[in-house]
Order: structure tokens, then sequence, then C-alpha cells
């Protein structure tokens, strides 16, 4: 899976989540996942943790976290904003 098609799978809409990066279809956040990733949570406990997402979203927050931690900016698409 190419990096493109990783940071597909992390959406970020400001009436989701208080506009924080979260794995698209979820309110899970990418922080979160890193946090626990960080603690020394293996993927396999996170799946069995979560079992709504899969190897490829976890992945996924890796490497979005990978971008910022080499100062890019990561585009992603916002949600679209409800009008009233």
């Amino acid at each position: 899976m190419t990096q493109n098609n990783l940071l597909s799978r992390i959406s970020i809409d400001s009436n989701i989540c208080f506009g924080k990066p979260c794995i698209r279809g979820h309110r899970i956040w990418v922080s979160l996942i890193l946090d626990f990733l960080a603690s020394g949570m293996t993927l396999e406990e996170l799946l069995e943790e979560y079992p709504g997402i899969e190897r490829e979203d976890i992945l996924a927050c890796i490497a979005y976290g990978a971008e910022l931690a080499r100062d890019y900016y990561v585009e992603i698409p916002l949600g679209k904003k409800k009008l009233f």
C-alpha cells in the first residue's frame, strides 16, 4: 500500500472530534493510536481493542505522524461543512 493510499484513511472534519485527524469513518484520533503504540501496545492488541479498524488504519496513523515529524504539511481534504 502506498503512502497516499494510507493517508487517504485519515480524515479531518471540523464537525467530528473537534477537527482532529481521525481514522476515516471512525471517531478514533490518530494521536490516540500513536499514544497507544508509544506505550507499547501492539497492532494486534489495538485491533482487538478496536475491532472496527483495520491494520492499514493503524499504519495510516503511523504514516501521518511520520509526515508531521518531517515538518511536511499533509493535505487532508476537509469534510463537508454543514450550513445552518
